[in-house]
């Protein structure tokens, strides 16, 4: 295994949401014996006017020894999942974007929480957060959860989305990973919508229509699964079929699981069964932790 796949990255910024989310990266590298790196950004570039030179050297201080109190604070939440956790702080006046994407280049995973007071881990409605599900090298963990029992399901599954694009491979090939490592049971979502056709034709005139795509779509996602239980044959796999918005299937599905995994194709947005107000959806609504993986 490489330098990169032994190591994933959180970013922290002292909110609540930001300790969740140390919590679940240092349960995730505890289990797998990885190196976690927890980062906490802060914003000094506006303050540094002309060539670098610092406009106001104590303010600039007083971030710095704020990131390093947030830092300490979640490098104990860190240890008290594994006393013996190997881990590594790192405290940058950087943008959060471009220094999260950087390191995605280097790390096995980055997580970052769904809220907080800076944007390395923003609600996902800026730029930054964006950027990084977009652009990162390596698959990026959203921890969504509004409280810490309403995150954690122990038992729960791992729920993956499949549709017809080449990204939902490398998400698969993760969630079968994941629910192997966690031992818990996999669902495999597959889930469209034929909402405009409804529209301009009437359900009268597509029953046979529907169930020759239904066909086409059970055909989709057996290929998708096949081999892969071969592979994995400790994973029991339930398949869903959905004629839904896929939006909602998933967010509905999100309520009992303890993971969701989705492909994305990066640079503007989401692929296929990431559509617009989807991926949005499960950032902002999730009740699990979302896994955003690249193709």
């Amino acid at each position: 295994m490489s330098t990169a796949n032994r190591r994933i990255a959180v970013g922290v910024d002292g909110a609540e949401i930001g300790t969740l989310a140390v919590k679940w990266a240092a349960q995730v590298a505890s289990e797998r014996k990885l190196e976690l790196v927890i980062v906490h950004l802060t914003h000094g570039e506006q303050f540094v006017y002309g060539g670098g030179l610092s406009g106001y050297p104590e303010l600039l201080d007083a971030f710095r020894e704020d990131g390093l109190r947030i830092l300490e604070a979640a490098e104990e939440v860190a240890h008290s999942i594994d006393p013996a956790l190997d881990l590594d702080t790192v405290l940058q006046m950087d943008s959060a974007a471009r220094y999260l994407i950087e390191l995605s280049s280097s790390v096995r995973m980055i997580v970052v929480g769904a809220s907080g007071r800076s944007a390395v881990t923003s609600a996902l409605l800026g730029s930054t957060a964006s950027a990084v599900l977009s652009h990162a090298h390596c698959p990026v963990a959203v921890v969504r959860g509004r409280t810490e029992s309403a995150m954690f399901v122990p038992d729960g599954p791992v729920v993956v989305g499949i549709d017809s694009s080449p990204f939902s491979e490398a998400a698969l090939e993760i969630a079968f990973d994941e629910a192997s490592i966690r031992a818990v049971p996999l669902i495999a979502v597959h889930a469209w919508t034929d909402a405009a056709i409804d529209e301009v034709y009437g359900m009268s005139r597509l029953s046979t229509w529907w169930e020759t795509r239904a066909d086409d779509e059970r055909r989709l996602l057996a290929e998708r699964l096949a081999g892969r239980q071969e592979k994995y044959p400790d994973v029991a796999v339930e398949r869903v079929l959905a004629r839904d918005n896929p939006r909602q299937v998933l967010l509905d599905y999100s309520a009992k699981a303890q993971l969701v995994v989705v492909g994305s194709r990066g640079r503007g947005g989401f692929r296929g069964l990431l559509l617009g107000s989807t991926s949005q959806g499960l950032a902002h609504h999730a009740k699990c932790p979302v896994l955003v993986v690249r193709g």
